[in-house]
């Protein structure tokens, strides 16, 4: 049976019936966001990046596995897990396509981390290739800059590890199904201008 189908071939002529069809549709395919994006985190495992010593699945997992024992919580975790969700499509402006996948479900501390510490790594490599290692600075008054230089000394560049005892996939989708099964851009999720860091190190 073919399932009904807008009237119009130009959008700008469509009706409100039209509109409200496609809305009905997209309710099912928007239910199923986080079981596309777990797919994409296992691909990952799958068809990474060579000369790691682990996969770009393990990266994240890794790095998440680390923000949930250092108690962050449910954003920063989810974040961690995808801050290199968007490797696969974009790999030279991967941080801005991650950010953008989890945008309209984390607090947008979360989401300016991850859109921006592809440059914030920079500092531990960059002179290697005769590149600005301090290119981060010009962000050094934003309030979230010192989020994201803690996100990546903490979580991203250290985790690069074979050895290190990783959570499997399995204990972060529950996360992933809860912070992608809110409402898009609630503010109350948002929080824009509130910056909470990471969680303090004990001593």
């Amino acid at each position: 049976m073919q399932m009904d189908r807008v009237s119009f071939t130009r959008m700008k002529d469509g009706t409100k019936a039209d509109y409200d069809l496609l809305a009905e549709a997209e309710r099912p395919y928007h239910a199923l966001t986080a079981d596309r994006i777990l797919a994409e985190l296992r691909k990952q495992g799958e068809d990474s990046l060579s000369g790691y010593q682990i996969t770009r699945m393990d990266h994240g997992l890794q790095a998440a596995t680390r923000a949930l024992r250092e108690g962050a919580d449910i954003d920063w975790v989810v974040g961690a897990l995808l801050h290199d969700i968007g490797d696969g499509l974009a790999p030279q402006n991967h941080d801005r396509f991650s950010a953008e996948v989890i945008r309209p479900f984390v607090r947008d501390e979360v989401a300016w981390v991850v859109e921006h510490h592809g440059i914030f790594q920079m500092i531990y490599y960059a002179h290697h290739y005769g590149w600005d290692e301090n290119a981060r600075d010009r962000f050094k008054d934003h309030p979230c800059f010192q989020s994201c230089a803690d996100f990546c000394e903490r979580w991203d560049q250290s985790s690069f590890d074979p050895d290190y005892p990783t959570e499997p996939v399995e204990t972060f989708e529950p996360m992933v199904r809860e912070v992608f099964a809110r409402k898009a851009y609630d503010p109350d999720v948002i929080q824009e201008g509130v910056v909470k860091g990471l969680p303090t190190l004990s001593a």
